[in-house]
């Protein structure tokens, strides 16, 4: 067999870690959750070496087409579907503190920076599994992920993870960020917000649409979700001011944004892609709704709401899902992040929210098996996967 090489993050070429599923095929140790309703396949077994010097770089690392056989196997179907999401536990890098790293992918090959609910599922795994000891009632430890160190604060009861709190990176909203006009295909104009929680959202007010975030309106919610988002990536492209982190890549519908009882309360649908939108395509102006209240949207809608005023510090935010679970955040603290010559004012979130263990597996592939890197179908799958 040819040797296969990639190039290196020092610029040398290197071998590439995964050639191929082998003559004995290779097994992935995968534990499934849910947080609020939106799965996550946690994988803690069975992956060759990563390399990168950070958890940043072993996310691109990952992203390359032989590493990313793993995501599209764990994700597509035969064995996953279109909410599915993958998280690959790997060692810390470096000096890290943290317990464990992890690389996060998603659909239509996304590999987010952080991830919110995922997070909740990953610690819950690494309690419940004893991969980090618990000590109940409070269980602490760092997780190092593409974006930085993320703390974890688990309340713990008779072995469960009964509450999971996270302690985010800074999240932010620029000026030059708010009050955008995007021009979208047979859409006309519309008004939004761009901020960052860990993925860049677009953030658009659901009314303005006359949206209702219901499930029986998905399809809807799904097809204009997808549509301005893709339109603000090529109108307005923005980038993280400490690392190459290019957007928006996600898109986040707010409602019923009120005061109740001291408390900030919201709802939303979060619209991420399942494939590749073409404007020439109708049929790929598709994508699918995050069944949980999303973490990173959760703070990302934090971050605006602060820079317009309308959230305080230490003041508690409940964010409702389109299931109607939920997530509660508040803010900690804020921080300048990016280059003295072009600072950027951003905010420290914490959100809590609770995962559920739903099965335990072994995924295999089979050197025989026709679809060792899945496939995808028009009926539930953009056109353009």
């Amino acid at each position: 067999m040819a040797t296969a090489y990639t190039r290196g993050f020092s610029g040398t070429p290197k071998p590439l870690e995964f050639e191929g599923w082998g003559a004995a095929g290779r097994k992935l140790q995968c534990i499934d959750c849910h947080a609020a309703g939106e799965p996550a396949r946690v994988v803690i077994g069975g992956l060759p070496d990563v390399s990168g010097a950070t958890m940043a770089e072993k996310r691109l690392r990952m992203m390359q087409p032989d590493l990313d056989a793993f995501r599209r196997l764990l994700l597509l179907e035969p064995r996953g579907y279109p909410c599915q999401n993958a998280n690959f536990v790997l060692p810390p890098t470096g000096k890290s503190t943290a317990a464990f790293g992890v690389v996060i992918a998603e659909q239509g090959h996304v590999y987010p920076a952080m991830s919110g609910h995922n997070m909740m599922c990953v610690a819950t795994t690494l309690l419940e599994t004893g991969m980090v000891p618990m000590v109940e009632p409070l269980t602490t430890f760092d997780l190092e992920t593409p974006a930085g160190l993320v703390g974890i604060q688990a309340q713990c009861r008779e072995g469960k993870a009964i509450e999971i709190t996270l302690r985010n990176v800074p999240s932010f909203c620029r000026p030059e960020d708010m009050d955008v006009e995007i021009d979208v295909p047979e859409l006309g104009p519309v008004k939004l917000d761009i901020a960052y929680g860990g993925m860049f959202y677009a953030i658009v007010d659901a009314k303005k649409l006359d949206l209702e975030l219901l499930p029986h309106n998905g399809r809807r919610i799904c097809r204009l979700g997808e549509m301005i988002k893709v339109a603000c990536r090529e109108q307005h492209p923005v980038n993280h001011p400490e690392f190459d982190y290019p957007g928006c890549d996600i898109l986040v519908f707010t409602d019923l944004q009120r005061k109740d009882q001291g408390k900030m309360l919201g709802k939303n649908a979060v619209v991420m892609s399942n494939g590749r939108l073409s404007w020439d395509n109708p049929d790929s102006w598709t994508g699918m709704i995050d069944r949980s209240p999303c973490g990173t949207g959760t703070c990302a809608v934090m971050a605006q709401l602060h820079a317009r005023g309308g959230l305080e510090l230490s003041e508690e935010f409940v964010h409702e899902s389109i299931l109607g679970t939920h997530f509660v955040g508040e803010l900690l603290e804020e921080v300048t992040i990016g280059p003295t010559s072009a600072p950027v004012h951003a905010v420290v979130p914490r959100i809590s929210g609770r995962a559920w263990i739903t099965q335990r597996c072994e995924i295999v592939c089979d050197p025989s098996d026709p679809f060792p890197q899945g496939y995808t179908i028009g009926d539930i799958w953009s056109a353009n996967e």
